[in-house]
């Protein structure tokens, strides 16, 4: 039989152990989509390499891309696909440029709704602004800090035309994984590697 003693020192133990158990989900409970959106806002500058893998009702096999992307905060996203032919994607502000095989040409994002959408899901998510994400997607945060994942589905016909929906995975403030499923069938998955400052 076990002295008082005995009994206090096993309910203490006993209790500290299942303080040890909660504390990781009283920090879960206090984390949620504000506190990933302020995580990416803290985000100055960022630059990864990405291996890009597309599946398309034209092709018979998926294409496969890779290459580097840098983000700079509020509005800035640029994508240079090295492999399996060169080309730079850049968006700032409200254009898109792009370069390929020597030719440059430019676009306003104002006037290709569903690109400037595209481009606002991912540049919203990266600049941490939760109000411009909302204004075209209904968005669903799943997981911890630790991992999370984010499904984004548009809010608009207009919209859901072309995307169904964008599921982006990461931890903390990375982003490691964007998912884009088109409403054609089509989709592609890009896996992403920070690279450090």
């Amino acid at each position: 039989m076990l002295s008082g003693k005995h009994l206090i020192n096993a309910g203490l133990k006993l209790l500290g152990f299942c303080l040890f158990c909660a504390c990781p989900l009283l920090a879960a409970a206090d984390w949620g989509l504000p506190q990933l959106m302020s995580d990416f806002a803290a985000v100055a500058e960022s630059r990864a390499r990405f291996q890009e893998e597309k599946h398309l009702a034209m092709l018979t096999e998926p294409l496969h891309l890779s290459g580097t992307l840098r983000y700079v905060r509020p509005d800035q996203i640029e994508k240079r696909i090295t492999q399996p032919y060169e080309e730079s994607l850049r968006i700032n502000r409200d254009r898109l440029e792009w370069e390929t095989q020597g030719h440059a040409r430019s676009l306003s994002l104002r006037s290709q709704p569903q690109i400037w959408a595209l481009a606002e899901s991912l540049r919203a998510t990266l600049a941490g602004d939760l109000p411009a994400l909302q204004r075209y997607y209904t968005v669903r945060l799943e997981g911890v800090r630790t991992q999370w994942s984010v499904t984004l589905e548009p809010r608009y016909d207009s919209l859901s035309q072309f995307i169904e929906k964008i599921r982006l995975q990461g931890r903390e403030n990375q982003l490691l994984q964007v998912e884009i499923i088109e409403a054609s069938g089509d989709r592609s998955l890009m896996r992403i590697e920070e690279i450090a400052n």
